[in-house]
């Protein structure tokens, strides 16, 4: 049983801290929190509750908030951290990590070189193997590495360009926007482009991100020119192969984020997760080498599963599809869909 520490208890770390805990193969021994909120008052009904350092231990207990020790002290009872503070933070992490002789994951806010390897399950699962420390790609990056990983393997890729219209800020988030406005990304590529190839190689890629004030999902029009001929119907079929990727109509209503998000909703998914990237089946075009699609992303919860199967990755626990099987059953993906 691997015993993991989740540092940080944000919308990722939650949602992290919920999927290990359920696995058959590891364990949270504790979470990390810096402030004695209400979603610390909540997760300790079901974690136990660590924070940063000792000049943080009063804090807690003024608020009446029990608290097991420090950061330092869950790293004496674990073998692995996920790192979920904000970005940034875990570059600052990393020595402590080190002095404690500890294996840790990296979500994707950090730089590609803070770990060893970058990871995606359907692209890369192999390259994490034995490493001390691994970088899980951003939402996004996951988002285009999950539907494109199977077409590079089945058809090659040539070039890809994709345009991401980003949401502003996460739901529970009031400190950020935009509000009334569209923010463009003022570069080409995106940084997108560059963590896409940490992930596939070194193809050529483009992008550039565009936010937008909503709070529910990323979407992207991604363009692919393919090396061999591909058809939507070939490329929807292989797609179905991969219980992480589903495929979406218009035509049974939905045709926007709100009601895809509204689908997770009625499913009953912990926290109303859609884990599975969303593929609007109309959207699907190709003909010759062209391949265009346009895909939703829950940025909430998609990298979730990749943190899981990164641990075993890591600590050579399983190999790829008994990885990506075993925490797909335990978070339902690829089940109960309509």
């Amino acid at each position: 049983m691997l015993k993991v520490g989740v540092n940080g208890y944000g919308t990722i770390g939650r949602r992290v801290a919920h999927a290990i805990s359920i696995q058959d193969d590891m364990k949270v021994v504790g979470i990390v929190k810096t402030r004695p909120d209400y979603i610390s008052k909540i997760a300790s009904r079901e974690f136990s509750l660590y924070v940063p350092d000792e000049s943080a231990l009063k804090n807690f207990t003024d608020s009446g908030i029990r608290v097991a020790g420090t950061l330092a002290n869950l790293m004496d009872e674990t073998e692995a951290i996920v790192d979920c503070t904000p970005e940034g933070q875990g570059e600052e992490n990393l020595p402590l990590y080190r002095k404690h002789g500890k294996r840790a994951i990296f979500q994707g806010g950090e730089e590609a070189a803070i770990a060893e390897a970058s990871f995606n399950a359907y692209a890369n699962y192999d390259e994490s193997s034995g490493k001390n420390f691994v970088r899980v790609v951003s939402c996004n990056t996951t988002g285009l590495a999950r539907t494109l990983a199977p077409v590079k393997d089945k058809f090659g890729i040539r070039r890809v360009n994709a345009t991401l219209i980003r949401r502003a800020t996460d739901q529970n988030d009031s400190s950020k926007g935009p509000i009334n406005a569209i923010e463009p990304s003022l570069g080409f590529p995106s940084h997108h482009a560059p963590d896409l190839k940490t992930v596939l190689g070194n193809i050529d890629v483009d992008s550039v991100a565009i936010k937008v004030p909503t709070t529910l999902m990323h979407v992207h029009s991604v363009e692919v020119t393919t090396k061999n001929e591909a058809s939507a119907s070939g490329v929807l079929d292989l797609w179905k192969n991969y219980s992480r990727i589903i495929a979406v109509s218009g035509k049974d209503g939905r045709k926007s984020t709100a009601q895809i998000m509204d689908m997770a909703r009625e499913l009953g998914r912990n926290r109303s997760d859609l884990y599975e990237i969303a593929v609007w089946k109309e959207s699907v075009y190709a003909a010759g080498n062209t391949l265009r699609y346009i895909q939703a992303i829950h940025q909430e919860s998609d990298v979730v599963p990749e943190n899981v199967d990164a641990l075993r990755s890591m600590f050579e626990i399983a190999d790829r599809e008994k990885s990506i099987s075993a925490t797909d059953t335990k978070l339902g993906i690829g089940k109960e869909l309509i």
